[in-house]
């Protein structure tokens, strides 16, 4: 079973909430995530450096060491 952990190695879990770490462009987009952004309700993707999660009513693929467990 893949593990996948935020950027201070907590294991992160189907469902779970997780917080932006630091502002992260969007890619192909002039739009800016800001620091401090809750994600809930995370879900788990093929890899173990990412995350999928609802981001300002979009869906987006994030990495893991740009979040903490919320």
């Amino acid at each position: 079973m893949m593990e996948v952990k935020d950027s201070n190695g907590t294991l992160l879990n189907e469902g779970d909430s997780v917080s932006i770490i630091k502002d992260l462009k969007v890619k192909g987009s002039s739009s800016v995530i800001k620091r401090g952004t809750i994600v809930k309700n995370i879900r788990l993707t093929d890899s173990e450096e990412e995350i999928e999660g609802k981001v300002e009513k979009s869906m987006m693929v994030l990495k893991a060491c740009f979040v903490k467990k919320a």
